[in-house]
């Protein structure tokens, strides 16, 4: 049913991401698809990495990593943005194009005030994409 998964990760709050992560791999696993982990940074220092290069070697060594624990084929894709925290939606969307996902898991957080105010992300990309999205909260 499932061939590429996409799943968004923020590196720098990785152990946030647990039960997505467990979910993604156990249908990763179910359907003999490969898992690929999406990371959205800026092209100036951060918290990660210091460049655009080290944010992606960052990423592929966390994908790795993640494969070897769950016995799962895994890729990564780096996407850097001029604003991650205003362009995350639109880049997260081109990243769903560029690696061809047929299925996107993804963390969400627990809803507060301002979710009323402004979309959540797993929102935004469960109404945007052309493919079924799982927001795992």
């Amino acid at each position: 049913m499932f061939t590429k998964i996409m799943v968004p990760v923020d590196l720098a709050h990785a152990d946030k991401l647990e039960r997505a992560l467990q979910c993604a791999a156990d249908l990763a696993t179910h359907y003999k698809a490969t898992v690929v982990y999406v990371g959205v940074a800026a092209a100036t220092p951060g918290s990660v990495a210091h460049t655009p290069q080290e944010f992606a070697e960052k990423l592929a060594a966390f994908a790795a990593a993640q494969g070897e624990s769950a016995g799962i084929s895994t890729d990564s894709l780096a996407m850097t943005s001029h604003d991650p925290s205003t362009d995350l939606d639109p880049t997260l969307l081109d990243a769903l194009d560029q690696c061809g996902a047929d299925l996107v898991v993804m963390a969400s957080h627990i809803p507060n005030l301002t979710d009323y105010i402004w979309p959540s992300n797993g929102g935004t990309i469960a109404r945007r994409a052309k493919v079924s999205v799982m927001v795992v909260r």
